[in-house]
């Protein structure tokens, strides 16, 4: 069974190095020295990480030279963002509707403690 892409991105940023390798490369292109640098792991282990974030999309290999930079793609983030946005709206309406609740409440209140004090 093929995998869609949003579940290919989403398999990708779960993991916590791969997820820091993307804010690294958020700053710029970088070597797979560079990008194992913060790491305690072998470079085949990075470049495991490189492989999935690659077969995601989310980043790609240049050619400089003898160098293979890495750079960010956005899209797959792009498209993330946007299933997100969603769910954002949900929660967003969820709060409003909490709020008013709560001041709701808080006016009772308020009203209750008034009619208390009046003797």
């Amino acid at each position: 069974m093929a995998t869609d892409r949003l579940s290919t991105t989403l398999q990708a940023l779960a993991d916590p190095t791969r997820r820091a390798i993307l804010a690294r490369l958020a700053l710029g292109e970088a070597t797979v020295t560079e990008l194992a640098e913060p790491f305690d792991m072998s470079f085949p282990a990075v470049s495991k990480h490189l492989k999935v974030l690659e077969r995601a999309g989310l980043i790609e290999q240049g050619r400089e030279a003898q160098f293979r930079p890495r750079r960010l793609r956005p899209e797959p983030l792009r498209d993330l963002a946007g299933w997100l946005e969603n769910y954002r709206r949900f929660w967003d309406e969820s709060f409003d509707r909490l709020d008013a609740y709560l001041k709701e409440l808080q006016q009772a209140d308020a009203a209750n403690d008034g009619k208390g004090e009046k003797k």
